[in-house]
């Protein structure tokens, strides 16, 4: 996709002066006569669709080329926007940290070095890099044994200051606490796995070797730090998994309950880990010993000494390369980890307060209304986000001119792909319709609430941009009708046809459960 050279102002006019449009937050019916605007009319009866009784619906979908709207409903009414919320904080992360940036993990000294001894302490300081593992620290301990240290008299001091000391974001359920899509922040923390999801553990169950024995339970990274409380069963072969894992709030304890049967596959589950500096700091403090550097006085926090000498570094990947991860599977600890570093870039403080208020002047700067934007956290997991889908067509719009488009657009999900880190949520959806392998877009989806905003190249090979949001939707099966309105878009502007058709998939085929609604990454779904 190749962008236009244009200025915000004329996007945002062509959003402002829109047919049909009576006032504020208001909109006459738009025409469903099929030859009078087809593409109006198949829209409208996708919004019609009995799923969105009572729920509200907005669209705005734009030509980016021409600069005009070609459907706009309800596009200035706030919802609850989900994880749509990481366009707005992708794109300001771009500008205000820059595709370069890298988070850095620093090993530091004090004290007078004597040979092998170092008489003082030693510092783990932290940035809140979300995608450092336990292997990671491995090689900083080796590091910190090839510089000749093999004593500490001092102590291991964590010191994860570069953020605030609040761990969960303004307005996140304490239902979610115990789930890895809801882990807590810290400016020093640890992932389990190359998805970059901070502040958890992998457990997995294994079924023991005989009905009624008790399963074998492993973690990654394997620590004492979490206590496994195992109160699982091993049922007979070809019965249910009824395992169940959750942490105690407040407390490092999982207890692990239900049944898995004899001769099944491992169940895997994801705890969230209460204080993640703790558990990054034993890690370390294991792979130090491991490579035969000894800490005499224990370990604690403390925040480094300015006077601190550096022994050894770790630098993550790009924010550019992150992009990958962070959109594709929408990670939520990637979004509040860049949200804080905005905050201390801008201002100094590692806070939620403050990083949104980055990402609000860099959206402002964008060309977006602020004003009636509303954002706590980086990712949209919190009920007090608010956003319209004419800020959301404004940002896809203004992005194009930006020299790091070509990348955020390539990190967004792509329809129908099935390799998940190109796919990403989008990759079990519209397979095998126009807008497989053409449209690029971010999903968004929590209890009551549905979202997708993106790009799509239309059959006559113009570029629109698109963003839907629904909230307070009760039936399911919301996400179908945002396919629809997608593959719809793809097709516009192929020969005329008789009859519009409008693909949507019936209320019946939509996911069921308690969490079904969540995004299908955050629950292993998709």
């Amino acid at each position: 996709m190749h962008a236009r050279r244009r200025t915000v102002g004329a996007a945002l006019a062509a959003l402002a002066v829109v047919a049909g449009l009576t006032g504020p937050g208001t909109q006459a019916a738009p025409s469903t006569d099929p030859a009078a605007d087809p593409l109006r009319a198949r829209l409208t009866a996708i919004l019609g669709d009995s799923r969105l009784d009572g729920a509200s619906a907005a669209l705005t979908v734009r030509d980016l080329d021409s600069d005009e709207t070609l459907f706009r409903s309800f596009g200035s009414t706030r919802l609850l926007p989900a994880s749509n919320t990481k366009l707005l904080t992708s794109a300001a992360a771009l500008d205000v940290l820059g595709p370069d940036h890298r988070f850095v993990t620093d090993v530091l000294a004090t004290g007078a070095r004597r040979g092998g001894t170092l008489r003082g302490d030693l510092y783990l300081r932290g940035t809140g890099d979300p995608t450092i593992m336990a292997a990671d620290y491995d090689r900083l301990a080796a590091d910190v044994a090839r510089s000749g240290v093999r004593s500490v008299t001092g102590r291991l001091v964590a010191d994860d200051s570069w953020f605030d000391a609040t761990p969960l974001a303004p307005f996140w359920s304490w239902d979610d606490e115990p789930y890895h899509y809801s882990a807590q922040t810290s400016a020093l923390t640890v992932a389990p796995n190359t998805d970059g999801d901070a502040g958890t553990v992998l457990v997995d169950v294994h079924p023991g070797r005989r009905p009624g024995a008790a399963p074998r339970v492993t973690m990654t990274p394997a620590n004492h730090y979490l206590h496994i409380r195992n109160r699982a069963t091993t049922g007979t072969a070809g019965s249910d998994t009824t395992v169940s894992l959750v942490r105690e709030h407040g407390r490092n304890v999982v207890d692990v309950t239900g049944s898995i049967p004899a001769g099944g596959e491992t169940y895997e589950d994801q705890p969230t880990v209460d204080r993640p500096t703790g558990l990054a700091a034993q890690l370390f403090a294991r792979a130090l010993a491991h490579h035969g550097v000894r800490i005499r006085a224990g370990a604690r926090h403390a925040v480094t000494p300015s006077a601190a000498r550096p022994v050894a570094s770790h630098r993550s990947i790009t924010l550019a390369a992150l992009l990958t991860p962070f959109l594709k599977l929408s990670n939520n600890m990637m979004a509040e980890a860049l949200v804080k570093t905005m905050g201390r870039t801008v201002s100094g403080e590692g806070s939620w307060s403050a990083g949104t208020a980055a990402v609000l002047a860099e959206l402002k700067r964008l060309g977006l209304d602020t004003s009636t934007l509303q954002l706590f956290d980086g990712s949209g997991l919190g009920r007090a986000d608010y956003a319209t889908t004419d800020q959301l067509a404004v940002l896809l719009d203004a992005a194009r001119d930006k020299p790091w488009f070509a990348t955020w657009y390539a990190a967004l999900p792509v329809a129908g792909d099935p390799d998940r880190l190109v796919g990403g949520t989008l990759r079990n959806r519209m397979v095998g319709t126009a807008a497989a392998g053409n449209v690029h877009a971010k999903t968004g989806s929590m209890t009551g609430v549905s979202a997708l905003s993106g790009y799509v190249t239309d059959a006559a090979g113009h570029h629109l941009g698109f963003a839907m949001i629904t909230n307070n939707a009760v039936a399911g099966g919301v996400s179908s009708l945002e396919d629809a309105v997608a593959v719809t878009l793809a097709e516009h502007g192929a020969a005329a046809r008789s009859t519009p058709r409008v693909r949507v998939a019936p209320a019946s085929h939509a996911p069921t459960g308690p969490r079904a609604q969540l995004e299908c990454t955050w629950t292993r779904s998709c």
